[in-house]
């Protein structure tokens, strides 16, 4: 997609020189040692694998033709003339056709510095005005662990694009209207007896849902009713009194009738206020609000434009549909034969709205893989209809999450509310804690305050360390965990290093000249962050902040446990283990922000 960022190696050329120095050395290898010209942008390097010797590994096999030599006689000749010519090069090794590069301490150590004077507010990308939608409930329910899902992977990949140098707009569009939207409306006119959230203490968005499940349970008896009866079950989806009363509810509103519209608006606020304190709980926001009741009449007005350019056709009843059968797809209603908006619908006149509001060079729609369809014909029909926007269109389409014990099923009751699991989490994650006794020494007050952020980092590095294409099942008792590759462990590994700086105050000036392994690994993890964040924008995917963020926890624990920092032997390697302690902790608090993941400074 247009919108998509390059991939790219380094930090960046004032960081990491060298490496810049090791291409180049490349490139002049191929004009000395083979007489041929090969384009910068064509070499790279990559880390080389823990079994073997080296940093970082040139891989030989597309130069062959270059050379005219076997594999391993051209990585010994362009590792000869590295070790030579390059005085980042310090040594080099032959796996076949890979050849594997030894840094120089030296290099690391000016590489190492030169990342702490960095300019912490470079920007990197290209620059481009991207809108990412996600969230985009109806208001029917409360939001639920899928939801949670959504909204974490769309606030996570927008401060991920944010990072890698693009304006971000995050997004929702609020489905507040429909048949689903009237079934809660019709349920309550019938048996809430007046109802409130103040009468009955409940969440406005909990009370809705209430009825949105009774609903489903009245219809599904009236179904069995009317299939006992003798009618099929197509039929009876749409004969049965409670549907065609909740399709009457919604002509009426959309007819603009007094009381239909005053009680959508007062239960929908219920909704809205519910919606709110979720979404404050979760630590996601949003720049705009979209809401279906107004972005549904622009999408008409779109249908009835496809219509006269023939991009649309009417059946007989009325309804307008879309023939994409010509495009492998099939034939898509647009509007019903009553005139009533469906989805597809209010999507067009947002997707138009949208880019008249903000020119945006790309829109990114986090919706589960159940939609996939839906975008594709969407993204067709904006082609179809002209609109040279649809190109920086993009589905994130993620997987669903499941229960242990199965998946979850609105219309049945069975869902995990988002708040309950909120609050189970915290219940966890203070039991922990307890049972630990890592809090005793805070008040109250910060106890509380650490134990949220456990929570809620146990519970978005559980989700997002997943690939977002991939299903999942959640399980709350393995995310609270602090060992192995979860969120509570790397939040420890962070106060680990900030109880260095706790120690010693600030870091000092060394002077060293030698490194430990571990010393070299760290070094490389931390300057490999600018690559994970760029990695992750292109792919739009948090789970690469997270193993990122994990990988170097688990480095820094190992030297940990082999290296004595603050009673180092000698005064510059206390001094240089403090200050990498310290970027440790800096890089893994900017790595977990992209996260929406807060580090508490004591555990």
């Amino acid at each position: 997609m247009l919108w998509m960022l390059g991939r790219t190696l380094w930090v960046n050329h004032k960081t990491m020189n060298f490496q810049d120095s090791i291409l180049q050395g490349i490139q002049d290898a191929f004009t000395s040692c083979f007489q041929t010209t090969v384009a910068l942008d064509q070499l790279s390097l990559a880390p080389t694998k823990k079994e073997f010797e080296g940093s970082y590994t040139f891989v030989v096999f597309p130069f062959l033709k270059q050379s005219q030599l076997s594999p391993e006689a051209t990585a010994t000749q362009l590792g000869t003339y590295l070790k030579a010519q390059v005085p980042a090069v310090k040594d080099f090794n032959v796996v076949k056709g890979f050849l594997n590069l030894s840094i120089s301490d030296a290099y690391w150590l000016d590489a190492f510095k030169n990342n702490l004077s960095a300019d912490a507010s470079s920007r990197y990308g290209s620059g481009k005005k991207l809108m990412v939608e996600y969230s985009s409930p109806n208001t029917n329910k409360p939001l639920h662990l899928g939801h949670i899902r959504n909204n974490f992977l769309g606030y996570s990949v927008s401060e991920i694009l944010k990072a890698n140098g693009n304006e971000v707009i995050k997004t929702q569009i609020i489905n507040d209207r429909g048949i689903h939207i009237c079934k809660s409306m019709l349920a309550w006119m019938k048996w809430g007896n007046g109802e409130t959230p103040q009468s009955s203490g409940s969440k406005g968005d909990h009370l809705v849902g209430k009825y949105y499940v009774m609903f489903e349970q009245h219809y599904k008896k009236e179904m069995q009713e009317l299939i006992a009866g003798g009618m099929d079950e197509k039929s009876a989806k749409t004969k049965a009194p409670l549907f065609l009363e909740a399709s009457d509810m919604l002509r009426k509103w959309e007819a603009g009738d007094a009381a239909t519209v005053d009680l959508w608006k007062t239960m929908n606020g219920w909704v809205y206020a519910g919606f709110e304190d979720t979404y404050k709980k979760l630590g996601v926001d949003f720049d705009k609000l979209y809401y279906e009741s107004n972005t549904y009449l622009f999408g008409k007005e779109i249908i009835e434009e496809g219509l006269k350019k023939g991009v649309f056709f009417k059946k007989e009843d009325g309804s307008v549909w879309i023939d994409l059968t010509a495009d492998g797809l099939d034939e898509k209603l647009l509007l019903r034969s009553d005139g009533t908006a469906v989805y597809m619908t209010q999507d067009i006149g947002t997707a138009v709205e949208r880019y008249k509001d903000y020119k945006v060079d790309g829109i990114i729609y986090t919706v589960a893989n159940e939609q996939d369809y839906h975008f594709k014909v969407l993204f067709l029909i904006l082609k179809k209809m002209g609109y040279s926007f649809w190109e920086g269109l993009f589905h994130l389409s993620y997987g669903m999450v499941e229960l242990p014990s199965g998946r979850m099923k609105t219309r049945e009751g069975t869902v995990v509310d988002a708040d309950d699991l909120i609050e189970e989490m915290i219940a966890s994650a203070a039991q922990s804690t307890a049972e630990k006794g890592k809090l005793e020494e805070l008040s109250e007050e910060e106890k509380n305050e650490v134990i949220r952020k456990i929570a809620l980092g146990a519970l978005k590095y559980f989700i997002l360390k997943v690939d977002p294409k991939k299903s999942m099942i959640f399980n709350p008792e393995e995310s609270i965990d602090f060992n192995g590759n979860t969120g509570p462990f790397i939040q420890y590994i962070y106060v680990r290093t900030r109880s260095v700086l706790r120690k010693v105050g600030e870091a000092k000036e060394y002077s060293i000249t030698t490194l430990t392994k571990k010393e070299k690994d760290l070094i490389k993890k931390i300057l490999g962050y600018s690559s994970a964040v760029k990695e992750a924008g292109k792919l739009n995917s948090p789970a690469i902040m997270a193993n990122y963020s994990y990988e170097l926890a688990k480095d820094f624990s190992q030297f940990w446990a082999d290296h004595q920092i603050v009673n180092a032997d000698d005064e510059n390697s206390k001094n240089f283990r403090v200050a990498l302690s310290k970027e440790v902790g800096d890089t893994l608090k900017k790595s977990m922000k992209l996260l929406g993941i807060e580090m508490p400074e004591r555990m």
